[in-house]
This record gives C-alpha cells, structure tokens and sequence, in this order.
C-alpha cells in the first residue's frame, strides 16, 4: 500500500509538470519609446538666394556747386532733383547664422536672432533722365546724364519671433541693416529692415543632411530694406549748351537706398530634436 501511494504521487507530481509546459509563457511586457517632440531651440548655419527690386521713390537730390551749373542763379547751394533715377535691383545672394529658442516643444512661441551677409548684382547703366535745378527762389528745367550705380553688398542682424505649429514655423523679423550705397567710394550705409517668413523642418534623414544635424529647414522670406540719406555732394557737373544736357561726373546721391528681397533658404539646425 505504501509502495502504491509512492508512486501515485510520484505520477501525479510528473503529470502536472508535463501539463504545466505545455502551458503558453507570459510574454515580458513591450518597452514603450516615445518618439520626440520636435522643438526649433538650436543654433543653425544656411544658404539663401533671390531677388532684390528697388522700393523708393523715383527720384534723386544731389547738391551741386553753384556758379557752375548756370549762370542765372543768385545762391551758392542748388539742389537737383530727377526722376525716374531708382534701378536697384537684380539677384540676391549669401549666408545666413542664427539661434531659436522654443519656450514650448511641439507648437508654441519661437524667439531667435540671425545675421547674414548678401552679395548683390543690382546695377544699371549711364542714361538720360528729366529733372530740375532750384536755389530755393529760381528753378530751371533741365535734362540730367547720370552716371550707372551699383550696390554690391548688403547685410543684416536681427530678431526673430515666430509660433510654431511642430515643423513649421510662421515668424516676423526686423533689424539693422547695413550695405553699400551703390555710388562710389567710402560709401558705407546703415539703416533697418524689416520682413516676415515661414520655416519648415524636414526630417532628420533628409536626403538634404548632408552634415547629420538634428534637421533641415527650408524657408520663404520677405525683407524691406532701407539705408540711410549719405547726403554727400556732387564732385562736378558740366551743362552741354547745345543739347541743355546737365552731365554728373560722379553722382554721389542724397537719398535713401529702399530694396524689398524676396528670397528662399536651406538651414542647417544642431542642438536639441
């Protein structure tokens, strides 16, 4: 009896073993990632390319010598003044650096700071142009040869504030300015500008990473550009008496240089996602 009770439990114990392996196993529990919330906090480097038109009024004021223009006024200091003069524009192009900062990853507000440097094919040709010579009490019409111009390079510093709704981004920016006046020598300029724009960020394995940056943006932006009154003088101006031609040897203006760009931009962003 005690021999048959052995071996009862020896043939129980086996049979719920071989039952509990057949039994299916408990799976160890997935391992959730969460995917990462992009944010536009980082520093970034960029190119840009577009086109620049002028944005003033046309027309010119140039101070001339007096007693060398005509012979009818009775004051020192003219002022000349033509129409039709503003040509500035042509293709734009250059670099960009800046900083975002993303109170909120996700959507919320951006705020930042970029620079950039532009070179500029904006020129134009020696032609004929009407205007008019006073001395504050007499003024003479006269038809005006002006020299071509040419501005070769303009750059900014500015802030920008934008919301982002996750990879696009939707921001005004405006700043200061500086450039060249396109008239001659020396002829350094400051001033401001202002514009607006939209940022999208494409996925990190763009084809476009070329530098494995945690993004790369493409932008649309707009600027107004607008540098400051030189009001320098005229060097000489000679009146052709056979035609009423009034030729400038060197037009050295005394008005604001005002250019809109349009332009479109890849940036390379490092930092955080």
């Amino acid at each position: 009896m005690k021999k048959l009770l052995t071996s009862f439990a020896a043939f129980t114990a086996l049979t719920a073993a071989a039952t509990a392996a057949d039994l299916p196993r408990r799976a160890a529990p997935p391992v959730f990632v969460p995917v990462p919330v992009f944010t536009w906090t980082g520093a970034y480097f960029g190119i840009n390319a577009g086109y620049g038109f002028d944005a003033g009024s046309n027309s010119d004021r140039y101070v001339l010598p007096g007693g060398s223009v005509l012979n009818s006024f009775t004051r020192d200091t003219l002022v000349l003044t033509t129409n039709n003069n503003n040509n500035l524009e042509g293709f734009v192009g250059g670099g960009q650096v800046g900083y975002n900062y993303q109170f909120t990853p996700g959507s919320g507000l951006v705020v930042g700071l970029e620079a950039d440097a532009q070179y500029t094919d904006f020129g134009n040709k020696s032609r004929l142009v009407n205007g008019s010579i006073t001395d504050g009490v007499d003024t003479v019409g006269v038809r005006v040869r002006v020299p071509g111009n040419e501005m070769n390079f303009f750059g900014t510093v500015r802030g920008r504030v934008g919301y982002a709704f996750d990879r696009v981004l939707f921001y005004g920016t405006g700043g200061f300015a500086y450039g060249d006046g396109g008239t001659g020598r020396d002829d350094f300029r400051t001033g401001y500008t202002a514009g607006g724009g939209i940022e999208y960020a494409m996925p990190v394995d763009s084809f476009l990473n070329f530098f494995r940056s945690s993004a790369v943006t493409l932008k649309v932006e707009g600027l107004y550009v607008n540098l400051e009154n030189k009001g320098n003088t005229t060097e000489r101006s000679v009146l052709n008496p056979a035609n009423g031609v009034l030729s400038l040897s060197r037009s050295v203006t005394a008005r604001e240089s005002e250019f809109a760009v349009v332009r479109a931009g890849l940036n390379y962003k490092f930092g955080s996602y």
